[in-house]
């Protein structure tokens, strides 16, 4: 019932809070610097480089696609 009630809302009251918000960057600068972490095996087996691992663990959490962050 919760679920009806969400989606006859409309589209601009559907939006996160702040704090899922600052959740969600945690995460993200959380996996990049996992993945800056990985050795160069680890890379090779999901198909990056350890300069595109470098570059994307060095990006800011405000640099991500809209996308991934909802």
């Amino acid at each position: 019932m919760a679920n009806c009630i969400e989606h006859s809302r409309p589209v601009y009251l559907r939006r996160p809070s702040l704090f899922l918000y600052i959740a969600q960057m945690f995460a993200l600068r959380r996996q990049r610097m996992h993945l800056a972490e990985l050795s160069d095996e680890q890379l090779k087996d999901v198909g990056l480089t350890r300069e595109a691992a470098d570059a994307e663990a060095r990006r800011k959490v405000w640099d991500a696609p809209q996308y991934w962050l909802s």
